[in-house]
């Protein structure tokens, strides 16, 4: 249990990393470029999606800061409750940035093709730096909504080892 409870911590300290670079990447990034005599400036606030990605972000990374400090305290948990929040608790932050960073990839596409319909220019060409750094950022918020949806799995045995294999719902102990 040592061995999983050190891979739990390293998994939760990559995913802190890769949502507060991702996190930085899309804060942080704006571009202003001279177009026909009129500086026109771009940053992450002119799409809804990532700035959602944003909020995200940095919720989810605090969240795992907060059970990378309760892992401290909480050193061995003989209850079910405790693992249970924790489990649904994981399970709905791998989720919800798996689904923000879907949607600001969709939003990212629409920036890169441009739409005739919608009268949306294609950004890429006139703001390429701004466009490499948010792909970057969805590569990076990929990255961590897979190693979330690993973390959850780990989570998961955590939770249903405590329970016995013949009786639903049982402890081990009571079995």
């Amino acid at each position: 249990m040592v061995k999983l409870r050190e891979t739990e911590v390293i998994l939760r300290l990559c995913i802190v990393f890769f949502l507060l670079l991702t996190s930085c990447l899309i804060g942080l990034d704006s571009q202003t470029k001279e177009i026909a005599y009129i500086h026109k400036n771009v940053s992450f606030r002119y799409l809804l999606a990532l700035e959602a990605e944003l909020y995200i972000d940095v919720v989810v990374a605090a969240y795992n800061l907060v059970q990378l400090g309760l892992g401290w305290y909480n050193v061995e948990q003989k209850t079910s409750n405790p693992k249970w929040f924790s489990y649904l608790l994981d399970q709905t932050a791998a989720y919800v940035v798996f689904a923000g960073t879907s949607a600001a990839a969709q939003h990212s596409l629409l920036v890169v093709t441009g739409s005739r319909e919608l009268q949306w220019m294609k950004w890429c060409y006139k703001f390429t730096r701004f466009c490499f750094q948010m792909g970057s950022a969805i590569i990076l918020n990929y990255i961590a909504a897979a190693l979330m949806v690993l973390l959850s799995s780990i989570s998961a045995f955590n939770l249903f080892r405590l329970y016995s294999p013949k009786r639903f719902f049982r402890f081990k102990s009571s079995s």
